[in-house]
């Protein structure tokens, strides 16, 4: 499904080099680091390129194709990815569950990985570390949380879909810059593209190069009003498809900061395909603002956080790209209106599907009225693609 091509040195002397409904019981005990030295697009350098969604039923090049000669890319997007424990405690709820299960590290997407699966790209916000070090910066040693899993639960993505995770957020640093460098040697070592500041992932589906940029937005913004839509220019003449992470707003909130809010916006007016956010915990509206949209905060996917989250509902934000000839339309999206566990009693970090109407309903109505306030919300959040 998926390999690491070996022309990745070649390609970068071509092209150049390039850039990174309730309250919940808990909080980050953010610490946000020392702002870091300001780094220009052109001393950014690609992580290893994929080819992802490159299998069909002929396995052959042409059945990527429609009737009409173009190609149709399935991207599927998710929040907050984090697992495994905080080495400094003693309760361990993730592998606490990871031992009912059976010690099958893969439980936790028994309930989604056929969608994953059937997509052609899947991005998520993987917010931890992997790695087995005790060691904690001085900066992160009064946190109320940390995060860390053993590399070998990387499994958990490559082996269920997931091909990509963006790495800028406030829990990338938990362990230290030695951790942070194993943790991405261990994704690339599993065949999934990163990004984070200073690397753009750049990922190949169906022979269509895509370009994934991402930055950590909290209290840095007037540092990036200048770099994100210069980095996003530059990519934008090398990729066809250029999408953008933002780790930023208010933990909690269900609605965009007007920070938020000028950057996305900022972002699209760059040349950006699609903006994806996270960081708040809560699910957030959608703009489609002058034909990209704008996804404020995907929630929670699969998250460790906390045994029993007061609002467990979120959703799998999923888009189409159609390119014939060199020109990238946008096909419409969907979402999957999920709840983070398969159990509404606790957290069993299993992310489900909704199936019960009342429920999706619910989500559905809260989507739209926070959206109220945004000038260029959707008018509607379809569960089906047209």
């Amino acid at each position: 499904m998926r390999k690491i091509t070996t022309w990745v040195l070649v390609l970068c002397l071509l092209l150049g080099s390039i850039p990174a409904l309730a309250e919940e019981v808990w909080e980050d005990g953010l610490l946000i680091e020392e702002e870091e030295e300001e780094i220009l697009f052109e001393d950014i350098l690609p992580t290893e390129i994929v080819e992802a969604g490159t299998s069909s039923e002929s396995g052959t090049v042409e059945s990527f194709y429609e009737p009409d000669g173009s190609v149709l890319i399935t991207i599927s997007a998710t929040g907050d990815f984090t697992i495994g424990g905080d080495s400094r405690k003693r309760a361990d709820i993730f592998n606490d569950e990871l031992v009912k299960q059976g010690g099958d590290i893969n439980f936790t997407m028994r309930n989604m990985r056929d969608i994953l699966l059937a997509d052609d790209l899947t991005i998520v916000n993987f917010e931890g570390t992997f790695t087995e070090s005790k060691y904690i910066p001085a900066s992160k040693q009064k946190n109320q949380f940390l995060f860390s899993a053993p590399p070998s639960y990387v499994t958990m993505l490559s082996e269920n879909g997931v091909e990509a995770a963006a790495l800028e957020n406030n829990h990338i640093m938990d362990h230290g810059e030695e951790a942070y460098e194993e943790t991405k040697a261990t994704l690339r070592d599993a065949g999934i593209v990163y990004s984070n500041s200073t690397e753009v992932g750049v990922i190949e589906v169906k022979g269509v190069q895509i370009a994934m940029l991402t930055y950590l937005c909290i209290d840095r913004y007037e540092t990036l009003w200048d770099k994100v839509p210069a980095d996003i220019q530059k990519a934008k003449e090398q990729y066809p498809i250029v999408i953008c992470s933002f780790h930023w707003g208010n933990e909690k909130d269900y609605f965009p900061t007007q920070n938020q809010i000028k950057m996305g916006r900022l972002a699209v007016d760059s040349g950006a395909d699609l903006v994806l956010g996270h960081h708040s915990h809560r699910m957030n509206p959608i703009e489609c603002y002058n034909g990209v949209y704008i996804c404020y905060s995907l929630g929670n996917f699969c998250f460790a956080g906390n045994s029993k989250p007061s609002d467990m509902l979120s959703y799998v934000f999923q888009t189409r790209f159609r390119v014939l000839d060199g020109d990238v339309s946008n096909e419409g999206f969907r979402i999957i209106p999920i709840r983070i566990s398969s159990r509404k009693e606790r957290n069993d970090f299993i992310p489900t599907p909704l199936t019960d109407t009342t429920t999706i309903d619910s989500l559905l109505s809260t989507l739209k009225s926070n959206g109220r306030k945004l000038n260029y919300a959707v008018e509607s959040y379809p569960l089906e693609w047209e």
